[in-house]
Order: structure tokens, then sequence, then C-alpha cells
């Protein structure tokens, strides 16, 4: 049985920093791609960052430049360091896993979830 568990969420003052773990178990991890998606109240889910099984990675936007996505596959598990956050940033934070060499995917095709860790951001 597939297990993603977030870990590392809380609250934190704008400008300040929170790192989030995800633990994977149960799943090949090094075969997988692994993302960190959020959804804050009354909006989509969106792609935040992913890594690749190679280390390739993406950002959104918004994102660039503050949050450093990073996997260990000794430990089966992707790290999300989230810096200069800002109240934008509030919301439930989703680790995602989809099995191939991609580093983006749909979200539909996203093949395991976690269960969610809600970071909340004072302005």
């Amino acid at each position: 049985q597939v297990q993603l568990v977030e870990s590392g969420g809380g609250l934190v003052q704008a400008g300040g920093s929170l790192r989030l773990s995800c633990a994977a178990s149960g799943l090949t991890f090094s075969s997988y791609a692994m993302g960190w998606y959020r959804q804050a109240p009354g909006k989509e889910r969106e792609l935040v960052a992913a890594i690749s099984s190679v280390d390739i990675t993406y950002y959104t936007a918004s994102v660039k430049g503050r949050f450093t996505i990073s996997r260990d596959n000794a430990k089966n598990t992707v790290y999300l360091q989230m810096n200069s956050l800002k109240p934008e940033d509030t919301a439930i934070y989703y680790c995602a896993a989809k099995r191939g060499r991609a580093v983006v995917y749909s979200i539909t095709s996203i093949d395991h979830w976690g269960q969610g860790t809600q970071v909340t951001v004072s302005s």
C-alpha cells in the first residue's frame, strides 16, 4: 500500500520560512516524479513545484526564487523549502507522486496523493 505522509506545515509570519517533508512508502521512490501542489480556500489545486526521477525541477512562476524542491532517494523523501513566505502562499499543501520520467504531469494523472498539510502565512 502506497503512503505519502507530509509534515512541516504550520503558522508563520510573512517573510518567514518553512520546510515541508513528504515521506513515501510502498513504492519504488526513485522511479517516480514527485510534486507539491497547494489548494487555497475557494481555489483549484495548483502545482507549486515538481522534481523528476532524474532531478529535473519545475516551479510555478509565483514561487521561483523563493521555494526549492529536493529529494533524497535513500530516505524516500521529498522536501519543499519555502522562504520569504507571503500571505498568498497560505493553502493546504499536498505531496504527489507520478511514475515516469517527465517532471510535470496533468493533475488528473497523478498516481498517489498525500493527505495534505496546512501552511498559514500571517501578514
